[in-house]
């Protein structure tokens, strides 16, 4: 037979579910990053881990840290500013680019507004063109996605750095469509040497 628990026991049951659930909220929030250095330091974490660019974890970690610094007043949140910058890093490495330069593109074409769309419609993070989809793409990639506008924008860089034998200044011209011009190489270079890591 069932011995009924009194009213005691109930609440005593009810203090003890409560005071678990107190104490396991207090620890997950313990847990948290409570300062933006802790949430910088997670994010570095992170994506130096999951980085397959880099001979090193630790060389993941220096550059992410060094750029992420670099950064931080474009991009506040350090999550996305990390995977930002793993994203570049592997992408301009799969292309053979120095991500520096990548990254200087970036810097004079959108100030890094992965949103960013011109008056002549090129879109994201490194101004592509639609028809870009059509060329070297898939009907249903989104050029707004910061992945994929890298791995574009890559690949289209990469294509006239061939093109010209690495000079740099044709092929940034080529890619801006301002052959004759030198300033938007200037600009990029410009960018890309406050990027470099002394």
């Amino acid at each position: 037979m069932l011995k009924r628990r009194n009213h005691a026991d109930r609440g005593a049951d009810r203090a003890r579910r409560r005071f678990c659930a107190g104490a396991t909220a207090i620890l997950a929030v313990a847990a948290m990053p409570t300062r933006a250095s802790d949430a910088l330091s997670l994010a570095l974490y992170q994506s130096a881990r999951d980085a397959d660019s880099f001979a090193t974890r630790d060389a993941a970690y220096g550059w992410l840290e060094r750029m992420s610094r670099r950064l931080r007043y474009q991009i506040s949140n350090p999550f996305y500013r990390c995977e930002l910058l793993r994203l570049i890093h592997r992408e301009a490495t799969r292309s053979g680019i120095a991500p520096e330069l990548v990254m200087g593109v970036i810097q004079i074409e959108s100030s890094f507004d992965r949103y960013a769309v011109s008056d002549r419609g090129a879109r994201g993070l490194m101004q592509l063109m639609p028809f870009w989809i059509k060329e070297i793409g898939h009907p249903t990639d989104d050029l707004f996605n910061p992945a994929t506008n890298l791995r574009y924008g890559c690949r289209v860089l990469r294509n006239y750095l061939s093109r010209t034998n690495g000079e740099l200044d044709r092929a940034l011209g080529m890619y801006h469509g301002s052959v004759r011009t030198p300033h938007y190489a200037n600009r990029v270079l410009d960018a890309m040497h406050s990027f470099e890591i002394s």
